[in-house]
């Protein structure tokens, strides 16, 4: 195949299909908004399992890479109730298909597989145009163009290609999430590093719960999620960081000292981040010389999978296109059909079904009865 393939957007999913492509010998340019892959910080850690994520990587040829980033230990496992009593202390003994890295590391290591200029920084999609016989046109900020006879919409949640193949667009999932961090945790803040412990705590109840992991450099990252409108979120001044943080602490009353404090004393301001989601089984006909990967095809709120599910995206379309060198419609659907299969299945953690926020079982046993019932 020598037609060379246009993707929009450099995040993991993107990038892990540029990188597929470059294996196997496709052109690629991939076109990012950012201005520099250093632009802004990438998230925290990620989990890539073994039976997804990882496909991923092996299909990329960057196992090695990938193995070079694992943070040692960080599978390690608790789970509280509200009042700090530990039901959960599962150890990191390394036999585990999750291992965890940082999210930006992961990014770097794509990044670097591909041959320089493979990236176009500064290049915010604006509009896309259908020109007939399969070809397409991307408008970027600025009005710089590009016409493409195969595009590929990996720009995440509120993707400008989307438009090309559905009238779909996210709605509130009816949950936020508030990040906080804590630095040098152990040293200043011992109670909650104890609590969170070496890898991963998760304190649930119904509509609300606290997730925090240990990060590098001593860094506890936490989430905390409430199942509220948006007009709630949106009465609380979040310019202000400590009324914000007192307002969300204020839904936490009554929970353990060590757990509120992954809340109350943040060494940053709380940043909300609303949940949105594409429709449960989102799908379009096929439309010719374009599909889309991640996010932009399948957005749920967060589960564990997401960035597992894009790069296992990218690296199944990329296989797709290299199978099929001279049908290129013929890869998009083998692609298409088998992505709206996994993408509608039932989302699960560790093997058994996520109930949600707002269950009466969403619970620190209910979590440990749901991981109990995979284990067997």
């Amino acid at each position: 195949m020598h037609m060379p393939v246009t993707i929009i957007g450099a995040g993991l999913g993107g990038l892990t299909l540029a990188r597929v492509l470059h294996v196997h010998g496709i052109p690629v340019t991939v076109y990012e908004a950012e201005s520099s892959p250093t632009v802004r910080t990438q998230g925290g850690m990620l989990d890539i399992h073994d039976y997804n994520g990882q496909l991923a990587l092996k299909a990329a040829d960057l196992m090695d890479e990938f193995h070079a980033i694992v943070m040692t230990g960080r599978q390690a496992t608790r789970v509280l109730d509200p009042d700090g009593t530990v039901l959960l202390d599962k150890a990191d003994d390394g036999t585990g298909g999750r291992p965890e890295v940082q999210r930006g590391e992961l990014r770097q290591i794509l990044l670097d597989s591909l041959p320089a200029g493979t990236v176009r920084w500064g290049h915010k999609a604006g509009s896309t145009r259908a020109l007939g016989g399969g070809r397409h046109e991307v408008t970027f900020a600025g009005g710089a163009t590009v016409v493409t006879s195969l595009l590929v919409g990996a720009d995440g949640a509120w993707s400008r290609v989307r438009p090309l193949l559905t009238t779909a667009t996210p709605e509130y999932a009816g949950t936020s999430v508030v990040e906080t961090y804590l630095f040098h945790a152990d040293t200043r803040h011992p109670a909650a590093a104890k609590a969170v412990g070496d890898g991963m705590l998760i304190a649930p109840a119904p509509g609300k719960e606290i997730f925090a992991h240990r990060e590098n450099d001593d860094t506890l990252h936490t989430y905390v999620a409430l199942s509220r409108p948006q007009e709630w979120f949106a009465a609380i001044d979040f310019t202000d960081a400590a009324t914000a943080t007192a307002r969300i602490a204020r839904e936490f009353d009554g929970w353990a000292p060590e757990l509120t404090a992954l809340i109350t004393d943040g060494d940053t301001a709380p940043v909300p981040r609303p949940q949105y989601a594409l429709p449960t089984g989102h799908r379009w006909d096929r439309v010719p010389g374009v599909t889309l990967l991640g996010d932009a095809a399948h957005l749920a709120p967060p589960n564990g999978d997401g960035a597992n599910l894009a790069m296992y995206d990218g690296a199944e379309l990329g296989k797709a296109l290299a199978a099929h060198p001279d049908d290129i419609e013929a890869a998009l659907t083998e692609y298409e059909q088998a992505m709206f299969i996994r993408s509608a299945e039932v989302t699960t953690f560790e093997g058994g079904e996520v109930v949600g926020i707002d269950s009466e079982h969403n619970t620190a046993q209910g979590l440990i009865n749901m991981i109990t019932e995979k284990s067997r």
